[in-house]
């Protein structure tokens, strides 16, 4: 087989970037190691930036996104029994949408293969070869088939987990893992309020989100260990009424479990995001704890940029905006980790933790809620950051 890109993955990165570059008319294959159901079914983080949502647009698959996705132009902040709301729009002029990415991850394997783009889904065995050379190649097994696929670029968005980033010599990692995990539940219900709330509790952080006007996402700090077994229904339910209570009398609204699980918390950069041929994208490169909603949006940028450069590269034989991917990518990844380092450490209650180290916590909360410049510098950050470039090379 033979294209100009191969992507490996067919999660938001992936699928965004042939897209984008079918756009520009360049040429990819995807390659997925699960099941097409698997990956459309898979839940994620469901937090859109301004900017991904525009971008979206600008890609023409925000048709679903517009019609369903619930836009938030403020977010809440709990402590002390008492809720303050930032006016993102009021603050910065922009805002976020809720839309789950599994339902983004849809919309984006629709526009492919409505295209007659090429996804493989069920692609085991992948491997990567040759990516110091002119043309690189990625071995797998497609049914009972073995196949290669030679191409100009390898694109690796295949996760944290995925085999990408182990192709990569003398790859510098850096990694903060966090004294707590997340327990989080998505239950069938409307949500208790109709923005995010995030509550800083003297028991632990919650967190209420949504993913449509009929479920509710909900969020508990547990230890790092923490076993489902010990966490019933009951329980889960008892601590976030507690954690998320107010002296205005909050009422947070039940309903039937329809699923329940537990995740770590961890920031982690790899770089550089590039050897040779090979481009590393999303979560196969850099990680950060969910706190922040950054996951999914930091993915998409790095795809524009690699849009961007990929097609400087076909139109006019540029290779100093693929050389300079790095760097660019890297200012974001760094900002949003801080972000997300930043607004996990103030919300969240370490284990040990004594008086001062609960009153930084709280007076962090206490300046945001009083200070405009401070809630705009949280609000910036949490609507994402602007682009300077779009996402095509025309």
């Amino acid at each position: 087989m033979r294209t100009q890109v191969g992507i490996i993955g067919a999660g938001p990165a992936g699928l965004l970037l042939s897209h984008l570059l079918s756009l520009q008319g360049i040429d990819s294959v995807v390659l997925e190691r699960r099941d097409r159901d698997f990956v459309e079914q898979r839940v994620r983080a469901g937090v859109l930036e301004h900017g991904t949502v525009q971008t979206l647009r600008e890609a023409g698959v925000a048709e679903r996104l517009d019609a369903e996705g619930m836009v938030h132009e403020g977010l809440n902040v709990r402590f002390g029994g008492r809720t303050h709301r930032l006016d993102l729009e009021e603050l910065v002029g922009r805002c976020v949408t809720v839309y789950g990415q599994q339902e983004v991850v849809k919309d984006l394997v629709a526009a492919r293969l409505e295209a007659g783009g090429d996804i493989r889904f069920g692609a085991e065995g992948v491997a990567v070869h040759d990516i110091d050379g002119e043309r690189p190649r990625i071995t797998f097994v497609d049914g009972d088939e073995s196949t290669e696929l030679v191409c100009d670029f390898i694109i690796g968005a295949d996760g944290f987990h995925g085999i990408s980033r182990g192709a990569i010599p003398g790859l510098d990692e850096y990694e903060r893992t966090y004294p707590y995990s997340w327990l989080g539940i998505l239950v069938e219900a409307p949500p208790s309020c109709p923005e995010v709330v995030y509550a800083r509790h003297d028991r632990g952080f919650a967190l209420h989100s949504m993913r449509s006007a009929h479920v509710t996402r909900l969020y508990l700090q547990v230890a790092p260990d923490a076993d489902l077994a010990d966490w019933p229904d009951e329980r889960v339910w008892a601590e976030l009424h507690t954690r998320l209570s107010d002296n205005e009398g909050f009422a947070l609204t039940e309903g039937p479990l329809l699923d329940k699980s537990i995740t770590p918390m961890r920031s982690f950069v790899a770089t550089p995001m590039q050897h040779g041929r090979l481009f590393l994208a999303g979560d196969a490169a850099h990680i950060v704890p969910p706190t922040g909603a950054k996951g999914m949006n930091l993915a998409v940028a790095d795809v524009r940029l690699l849009s961007h450069a990929l097609g400087g590269y076909y139109h006019d034989r540029r290779e100093d905006l693929l050389a300079a991917y790095t760097e660019e990518a890297s200012r974001r990844v760094w900002r949003a980790t801080h972000f997300s380092w930043w607004m996990t450490s103030i919300l969240h209650k370490s284990p040990g933790a004594d008086v001062f180290d609960d009153r930084l916590g709280t007076t962090q909360l206490e300046w945001i809620a009083s200070s405009r410049p401070a809630a705009a510098a949280l609000a910036e950050n949490y609507t994402g950051l602007t682009y300077d470039r779009g996402w095509s090379y025309r």
